[in-house]
């Protein structure tokens, strides 16, 4: 089904003449926005660990967001110039290269709660992010209330795919109860990120899904699906993990049989929940996967991000599983609407010497950031980091080898 809704028919009228005072607040505004767009964001330089850099500012805020997307700015309905629409978050972004420019699908929030998807350029990745001129136009599937974090996919197929979490109300909760939901996959696919066709959602063996990812390739000449079985809305109940499936026909959304690739696991980064992030990157050792883990902890949930790499051969099959967070929330990161998280949908491989990686990934559900590294530094991490080891003794035992190793090498 694709997209058939119209844009506002432009009107003809002139536009009532706006008080003198009314126009210099409006200039004002226009002029602290640019501002804000242009300015730079350098290397934080007090993180180093060899792996990633981090900027000293976010990449996108509800600043970002375009003064025609929040004030109404005819002077004869909104004669104080008030924001009407307000931007409350600017989160979870998927990502892609499109025309020479980096871009991300931003889940961007209003003060309704309500998520919708919008598409932000830059020139570099890093700074000076625009918002196209209005957000992405999708189709929608009754009775979904809201949709957030779109993993965008270049499919060999031709087509470009977005799959992202539709969002009900759960039709089995009790009278008055509010907060009950359903989860599913929800896909749409364009070839110019213009008009959107919507898929069915996908349909698994689980009763909800949410954190699916498409697999770029095809694989024994199915389309194959990276998911989250759960039980409930926010509990994934008795099974949970990185699962993967096999699709014969996209445009029905039926899946085969789902089996857990990556569970989760006692006192780890990802005891309580964990989920496939971006699709992942082809390199020549096998995919990098970047992943969230979730663990429990005094102040709630933690969210953290974390890496693997599977097969060549066999995506299905994890072939380095380095231990421990690769990416946590750092400083003002995790501050926000729902603090201690860093989640990630987006990453994007530049066509640069250096195979040069930009992980794009939430703060707190409130805002984007953006790191940067490369591919052989990221294989370099996931094939040569140590496994978690599980309990403090073995821990204990690995730090110990490589404190002794890099004493001998004093002589």
């Amino acid at each position: 089904m694709a997209s058939t809704r119209k844009s506002p028919a432009k009107s003809s009228a002139k536009s009532p003449k706006a008080p003198a005072a009314w126009s210099a607040r409006l200039k004002k505004l226009r002029a602290a926005h640019e501002k804000f767009i242009k300015r730079k964001n350098p290397v934080n330089p007090d993180w180093d660990n060899g792996v990633f850099e981090r900027f000293v500012y976010p990449a996108i805020t509800y600043k970002h967001a375009p003064i025609e997307w929040r004030f109404d700015l005819n002077p004869k309905t909104n004669p104080f110039l008030m924001e009407r629409l307000g931007i409350n978050a600017t989160l979870n972004p998927g990502a892609f290269l499109w025309k020479g420019k980096v871009h991300m699908v931003v889940r961007t929030e209003g003060y309704d709660r309500k998520s919708f998807f919008a598409i932000a350029e830059s020139p570099n990745g890093i700074d000076n992010w625009r918002f196209w001129d209005e957000p992405v136009d999708l189709p929608e599937l009754e009775p979904e209330t809201n949709v957030y974090d779109m993993r965008v996919v270049f499919h060999e197929d031709g087509w470009i795919y977005g799959v992202f979490c539709a969002e009900a109300k759960d039709p089995k909760a009790k009278p008055g109860d509010l907060s009950s939901a359903v989860a599913q996959a929800g896909m749409v696919r364009t070839r110019d990120f213009k008009k959107w066709e919507r898929l069915p959602n996908l349909k698994t063996p689980a009763s909800q899904q949410r954190n699916v990812v498409l697999h770029p390739e095809f694989v024994d000449g199915q389309y194959a699906f990276y998911t989250r079985p759960m039980d409930g809305f926010i509990d994934v109940g008795n099974g949970g993990g990185i699962g993967w499936t096999l699709c014969k026909d996209i445009t029905t959304g039926v899946t085969g049989p789902e089996k857990i690739i990556d569970s989760r696991a006692y006192h780890t980064i990802k005891e309580v929940k964990n989920g496939q992030g971006p699709a992942p990157i082809k390199t020549d050792k096998g995919w990098l996967h970047l992943a969230h883990g979730v663990r429990g902890c005094a102040a709630g949930l933690r969210y953290v991000l974390y890496m693997f790499m599977t097969s060549l051969e066999d995506p299905s099959r994890v072939i380095a599983r380095p231990g421990g967070h690769f990416l946590a929330p750092y400083g003002d990161e995790g501050v926000g609407d729902v603090s201690n998280v860093t989640f990630t949908n987006g990453w994007v491989q530049l066509p640069d010497k250096a195979k040069t990686v930009l992980i794009y990934y939430g703060g707190s559900d409130t805002r984007c950031y953006v790191a940067r590294s490369s591919v052989d530094r990221l294989v370099d991490w996931c094939l040569n980091t140590p496994e978690d080891a599980l309990t403090t003794r073995r821990a204990v035992d690995q730090r110990l080898a490589l404190i002794r190793a890099n004493r001998a090498l004093r002589g």
